[in-house]
């Protein structure tokens, strides 16, 4: 299917130009792709403390950030960055994680889970539920209520976090009151609408997609386990949530689909669809006021979460 390229944001159109005149993902080696530049805010968000420490995980120590606003809630917000599970780093969360911390007057604890392919799936979702049952035993000690944990993540990191969800459920604990899901992957066939909408010409491409999944999984078969195709789970038990979308993005249907799933089991889910962005216009809230508007009503949505 074609769609025309107008149909997105002129200011992103001109970033997509951009983007194009970079080495295709397709043809670069995942240590190559982590090398590629990642556009950081120019002049992050100021919270009250930034601290960094390492928590024990399945594959030893995990590095991870620990943002404070002024005032916080005594609730905290775990929050896996994006990357595909092959890329990204907690610098590249951190305007995210700044921002989301002061919306929502929580602690941001943003993980540094192991990368694919050196750590293929589980082993992220593993670390993903390690991180959350730490936050948890350890409660007190990030001034937070063990009741008031909130999961989220951009892109693959939406997905880690919806699937720590599902181990959480299905292993009894610990407590998670809402997932906070941005542009997520969560059926890894690649089979909606969207990805054949959006397949090229709008930043993230299908192709780029199916780069990042053959990193990730192990065998064709792994992308129809629940943990990893999470549309593809039984959802019940599973806490609220937000999940937003772009319009121009692959990912979009499939992250719409999740929402609707949760919602027609009777949780309280919702997505929230925004017009003529492509799939990383989170990063870009000095430039976009749909940017900035996603980020109030994230916020919006953890604080109602954690009240």
């Amino acid at each position: 299917m074609v769609v025309a390229k107008e149909k997105l944001h002129p200011a992103l159109r001109a970033v997509v130009n951009e983007f194009a005149k970079m080495p295709r993902l397709t043809t670069l080696t995942p240590v190559e792709a982590r090398l590629a530049p990642t556009p950081l805010a120019a002049a992050p968000e100021a919270v009250a403390s930034v601290v960094a420490q390492a928590i024990p995980g399945p594959g030893g120590p995990m590095r991870v950030r620990i943002y404070r606003p002024a005032d916080p809630l005594p609730a905290a917000l775990v929050w896996f960055h994006g990357g595909g599970w092959v890329t990204g780093s907690l610098d590249g969360a951190d305007d995210q994680c700044r921002i989301l911390a002061n919306r929502g007057r929580c602690v941001v604890v943003s993980v540094d889970y192991r990368l694919a392919p050196e750590t293929k799936f589980p082993g992220p979702v593993d670390d993903a539920y390690a991180a959350v049952s730490f936050v948890s035993a350890h409660a007190a000690a990030f001034g937070i209520d063990p009741t008031r944990i909130a999961v989220g993540g951009s892109s693959a990191g939406g997905n880690l976090a919806a699937a720590a969800c599902l181990v959480a459920r299905d292993r009894g604990k610990p407590k998670i009151v809402f997932q906070l899901l941005t542009v997520p992957v969560t059926d890894l066939r690649y089979g909606a609408t969207s990805h054949e909408e959006f397949a090229e010409g709008f930043g993230l491409t299908k192709a780029d997609m199916e780069w990042y999944a053959r990193h990730y999984i192990r065998t064709d078969a792994d992308a129809d386990d629940p943990y990893a195709s999470v549309l593809r789970a039984d959802l019940r038990g599973l806490p609220p949530a937000l999940v937003i979308t772009a319009e121009c993005d692959p990912l979009r249907d499939d992250g719409e689909a999740y929402a609707k799933k949760l919602a027609d089991l009777g949780i309280a889910a919702r997505g929230a669809r925004y017009p003529a962005m492509f799939h990383g216009f989170l990063a870009f809230p000095e430039l976009l006021a749909e940017a900035r508007q996603a980020y109030d009503d994230a916020g919006e949505a953890l604080r109602e979460a954690f009240a």
